[in-house]
């Protein structure tokens, strides 16, 4: 029996067929496998230069490039791990310098704190002598307290007339030259003259 002439052109198409995808198969698992290889090994480096041995002899330039790319990716892992290890570097310098920046706050917070206990100190002090020295300047005679207060600058002078008792100060005013009198009255009037008003 003679099968017509369509079927048998379909047949060897067929036949053609069925052995290119056998081809394509088997060069699909020759490359499976030797990238499985190239995966499970420490090294993949030495499995991929092995699994090209070991294939088909491949054109010169597919090898040097597939060698290109193999190099240059492990100079670029070289220099991942050189990046790598400045940032740790830096890092550490960071953390360092931050422990003495930490350091030297404290330090100046604790010097902060002893200047305004030194600062009180003295300020109480120097409180502490003005009222003794007001004090015996309201005790003195007011004309012996006058006569020291005319050979004192206006302003000094002014500054303990404003600490003095009303009393005390009037007297000591009343045996004080007119001129001088009057440049003390004008600095003690003046003294709170730049304070705002509310």
């Amino acid at each position: 029996m003679k099968l017509p002439k369509f079927l048998m052109a379909r047949n060897g198409r067929g036949s053609i067929m069925l052995i290119a995808s056998l081809l394509v198969g088997s060069a699909v698992l020759r490359i499976g496998i030797g990238a499985g290889q190239a995966v499970a090994t420490e090294n993949p480096s030495a499995a991929i230069e092995t699994a090209m041995a070991d294939e088909t002899p491949m054109e010169p330039n597919e090898k040097d490039r597939l060698s290109n790319m193999l190099q240059a990716f492990q100079e670029r892992e070289a220099r991942l791990a050189q990046r790598e290890e400045q940032i740790d570097m830096r890092m550490k310098a960071l953390s360092v310098a931050d422990e003495e920046i930490e350091r030297r706050l404290v330090n100046l917070q604790q010097a902060e704190a002893s200047l305004r206990e030194l600062l009180a100190l003295a300020n109480t002090a120097a409180e502490d002598d003005l009222a003794r020295l007001t004090s015996v300047y309201e005790n003195m005679k007011p004309k012996e307290a006058a006569a020291l207060f005319e050979e004192m600058e206006p302003a000094f002078a002014a500054g303990f007339l404003g600490r003095m008792r009303p009393d005390a100060a009037a007297g000591v005013m009343a045996g004080l030259s007119p001129q001088t009198a009057y440049s003390i009255s004008v600095i003690l009037a003046g003294r709170n003259a730049d304070v705002p008003e509310t």
